[in-house]
């Protein structure tokens, strides 16, 4: 069972009192990503209209925002959601609800992220929510983005797992040639995305996922998201430009936040 943050260094700093020899108390990636989660719902106020993420680490926040309202700490929220998973999530735990139709602008979104580069740019999408995380949270005045250590990266792509490119059904082979080719100097390779039965992984859009796997630094990443989003059949891709406003790191030795 989970144990909280501060639960854990008491248990910590009581193992070094009494015992030195005992083992030190390791947390594991989940408690990681639970406590940058509840670090970021403290950004939350009454009142605010806001951006649900998608993922492991979101669906923490999404969880904690829930309980803070059945508790009566938070009131009057509506929660934007970024995918039909946190949208059944956020029902399930009595949270209001609304689109970008009925609240152009929202105050603040909380989502998590696969890489984290220095400049706090950002890739999203190995869940398959990238198009409806970027138009919500494109739209929020805040963006928190919350991580464990590691997802932190030199530069995007630097962890060698998937960039991906959402992507039109129709003649997907070709606009997978098409993105493998533009990256050709990277050392790019293009895969189609396929899901639990072995075909193609279906995004909530009715769309398709390519995942480009980079062996080099692709560059100057707005030229390279411009390159992307010229090709006709992409419909996004999974780098998120100069969006986050703060990024909460968690790791083994604590919480970092990093503000724009």
């Amino acid at each position: 069972m989970a144990i909280a943050w501060s639960e854990k260094a008491s248990s910590m700093e009581a193992l070094s009192l009494s015992s030195p020899v005992s083992p030190p108390v390791i947390l594991t990636q989940d408690e990681l990503k639970k406590i940058a989660a509840y670090k970021a719902v403290e950004f939350v106020e009454s009142g605010m209209v806001l951006g649900l993420g998608t993922g492991s680490t979101a669906k923490h926040a999404v969880d904690r925002i829930g309980e803070l309202l059945r508790q009566g700490k938070l009131k009057n929220i509506i929660g934007i959601p970024t995918s039909r998973k946190t949208h059944e999530q956020a029902l399930s735990l009595g949270i209001p609800l609304s689109d970008l139709d009925h609240h152009p602008t929202i105050d603040l979104a909380i989502d998590g992220a696969d890489e984290v580069d220095p400049h706090l740019n950002l890739v999203k999408g190995r869940g398959g929510s990238l198009l409806r995380e970027k138009m919500v949270e494109g739209a929020c005045k805040k963006f928190v983005c919350i991580v464990d250590e590691s997802k932190l990266v030199k530069y995007l792509g630097g962890s060698g797992l998937a960039m991906p490119v959402e992507v039109v059904p129709f003649c997907w082979k070709f606009t997978a040639n098409k993105l493998q080719n533009l990256f050709q100097h990277s050392g790019c390779v293009a895969k189609l995305r396929s899901d639990c039965k072995g075909g193609p992984f279906v995004t909530d859009n009715g769309n398709y996922i390519v995942d480009l796997y980079l062996k080099k630094d692709i560059g100057d990443l707005q030229v390279a998201s411009d390159a992307i989003l010229r090709i006709a059949g992409v419909v996004e891709h999974g780098m998120f430009l100069d969006m986050a406003t703060t990024v909460i790191v968690a790791g083994e030795l604590g919480i970092t936040i990093k503000n724009k």
